[in-house]
């Protein structure tokens, strides 16, 4: 990290889908290969004692004194770029981004062989966040410090810099420092959780107390890490950490005080005012509002359904703008990339693919398109544009360049990245001195001894154009947070038609605060949620379950509101095509079926063409009423 963030320009203007299926076409670039590459990366910034299985072996063990100084183990965790600082802003935002990426997108990883590296790379994040917080209101938010690190180029194991570190608590606050760690923690617990619950417990416990640290004592981490200024201001302030936490958190633990903070402050931090068009380390707000829309979408907005309206008004505003068919539409190169600065621009393109795409699968679990002010989207649209941008990273672009070093035959081949430029300790152990590494390494002219495998530079200028210089930092440079939301994206794509659908929980059910209305009496006792199908000529519905349940249940302006979950289920042992539900006294918004005909008669849902035996899918609605009546008018079985 080796220049000052530029400000920020802003204007103010699920069903647990982790899902796919919208059909693109593969050729051209191996994603599995580029996945695999991706994930590389994190072990060549690892900082500690590395292991055994340390698959980056040029690499060594370095800052094994980190902390020592403040009575404290900060042995471990990330370097941010091509220093030999441990930033925690950025650190816990690339955590945070690796662990959604897992959670979208983990079965394609695990298809490719990677989800064990992909895991392995956010643990050693997380390992490092437990220690940096030692106490429920301390926080350790730096490790070295960037004007003593830059006036030096030294391979990490050499480090002969400052190596104190930084804190914030209640008396020196950092609520966007101490929000971004507990979300970290809250996403890397939701991946944790079947593997390793006791891990994954851990994690929540450290992202409770860190969220109501960061909520209870507020106030930027940079006016108490005062270091931290030159090289990870925070520009946007604290309250978008504050609604990216708090949706985290509402992910990881179903606790509804979560999801009441967001909508009781949506509109006091700014998260149903703010119209971005950028996401990344500092800037979180767009990230809150997809999460914020993926919960309106599963039914889950309860009371606050007008405020998570707004958050998915905001978080499509940023769809529209990167597509181009926004009111204010993001930059792009002649080459069609996306552009936002010249320092490091690949950051801004990877979160924002990233946000394309699992909006993309949200979307398309809806059969809902994107309507923007310049014409309607479809969710497919959207995916490809994300395709388009990654495909540029590879090496679709005017210079047919790839800016994933080791991807592709022409690649960066003079990054900004000590570790990479410097011989390795292994071949030469002779000390390199904080100015002699300038000296010897830094100018010289010829590739890097050590290749940097899977890191994403930089990359170029608004022209398209990309100088291969060592002392280009801004455009030679890589950065974990450029790599962390590109891993989805990558398992995403290399996925192709295959992937997650709706039929597993992401979370525990909510708890039923009231049952299920009972139905008015009638001639004949109701013993079942849903009534007895209408039947069609020449069929039997037997194969076909409808089961129904309220899975929470709320009261505003009066009324008694409902969200109902209905599941249905193929009992049949052949394949159920064709499904035809009739609805009826429904008096509210539904999710999960794709409309045909009549207002009252659905199909599948749009990812979903058929429903093999055994398997089942979930809608929801929600009105202020008992349950509405689900049949089937009509199917097939082959």
């Amino acid at each position: 990290m080796e220049k000052l963030q530029k400000p920020i320009s802003v204007v103010v203007l699920f069903l647990h889908v982790w899902v796919l299926l919208v059909p693109f076409a593969c050729a051209g670039h191996d994603y599995g290969q580029a996945l695999s590459k991706g994930i590389l990366f994190f072990e060549a910034q690892r900082s500690g004692f590395l292991p055994r299985d340390q698959r980056v072996n040029w690499r060594s063990d370095s800052g094994l004194h980190d902390g020592r100084a403040n009575g404290v183990d900060l042995v471990g965790g990330y370097y941010d770029a091509g220093d030999n600082v441990k930033f925690g802003l950025p650190m816990a935002f690339t955590i945070t981004m690796m662990s959604w990426s897992i959670a979208e997108y983990g079965k394609q990883m695990a298809a490719n062989g990677e989800l064990r590296h992909a895991m392995e790379a956010v643990k050693w994040g997380t390992d490092y966040l437990i220690k940096a917080h030692p106490q429920p209101n301390v926080l350790y938010g730096e490790v070295g410090d960037g004007n003593s690190d830059h006036f030096c180029w030294q391979r990490p194991e050499d480090m002969t810099t400052d190596r104190r570190a930084y804190r914030i608590d209640t008396n020196n606050p950092g609520s966007d420092l101490a929000g971004e760690t507990a979300a970290a923690m809250a996403a890397a617990s939701i991946i944790f959780r079947r593997y390793n619950p006791a891990y994954s417990n851990e994690l929540l416990s450290h992202a409770k107390q860190l969220f109501e640290f960061a909520d209870k004592y507020r106030g930027k981490y940079d006016s108490s890490i005062t270091v931290a200024q030159k090289y990870y201001r925070s520009y946007s302030g604290y309250a978008d950490e504050l609604l990216w936490a708090a949706a985290w958190m509402y992910q990881a633990t179903n606790d509804r005080y979560y999801l009441d903070y967001l909508g009781n402050n949506g509109d006091a931090l700014g998260g149903t005012g703010w119209s971005m068009t950028e996401f990344g380390w500092d800037i979180k707000y767009a990230g809150a509002q997809v999460l914020a829309a993926r919960f309106l979408m599963q039914g889950k907005a309860g009371q606050h359904w007008s405020v998570f309206e707004k958050y998915q008004q905001k978080a499509e505003y940023f769809m529209c703008s990167c597509l181009g068919k926004g009111s204010r539409n993001v930059q792009r190169t002649p080459g069609g990339l996306l552009f936002r600065q010249r320092w490091n621009n690949m950051q801004f393109v990877t979160s924002a693919s990233f946000l394309m795409t699992v909006y993309s699968d949200y979307l398309t679990s809806t059969g809902k398109s994107l309507k923007c002010s310049s014409g309607n989207a479809s969710p497919t649209e959207l995916l490809m544009f994300a395709k388009s941008q990654v495909d540029y990273i590879l090496g679709d672009n005017p210079r047919a360049t790839s800016y994933m070093v080791g991807y592709g035959s022409n690649y960066p081949q003079q990054v900004h990245h000590r570790a990479s430029s410097i011989v390795s300790i292994k071949v030469n152990p002779s000390f390199v001195s904080c100015r002699g590494g300038y000296a010897t390494w830094f100018s010289r002219k010829g590739s890097d001894p050590n290749l940097l495998t899977g890191a994403v530079v930089g990359g170029p200028d608004a022209y398209d154009n990309f100088a291969d210089e060592r002392e280009n930092y801004e455009q030679t440079e890589p950065a974990t947070y450029n790599n962390a939301p590109l891993l989805g994206v990558l398992a995403r794509l290399h996925g192709g038609h295959g992937g997650y659908n709706q039929l597993l929980p992401v979370v525990p059910e909510p708890i039923v605060s009231k049952p299920i209305p009972t139905p008015q009496p009638k001639p004949a006792p109701v013993t079942q949620p849903k009534p007895t199908p209408t039947p069609v000529e020449g069929k039997s519905f037997a194969p076909v379950d409808i089961t129904q349940k309220a899975t929470a249940s709320w009261s505003a302006k009066g009324k008694t509101y409902n969200r109902y979950s209905t599941i249905v289920t193929n009992k049949s042992t052949k394949e159920l095509r064709n499904l035809q539900l009739s609805i009826s006294n429904l008096y509210g918004p539904l999710w999960g079926l794709t409309r045909s005909g009549s207002s009252s008669s659905y199909s599948f849902p749009s990812w979903l063409d058929s429903l093999p035996a055994g398997k089942s899918f979930e809608f929801v609605y929600i009105h202020s009423s008992s349950p509405a009546n689900v049949a089937v008018s009509n199917y097939n079985l082959a």
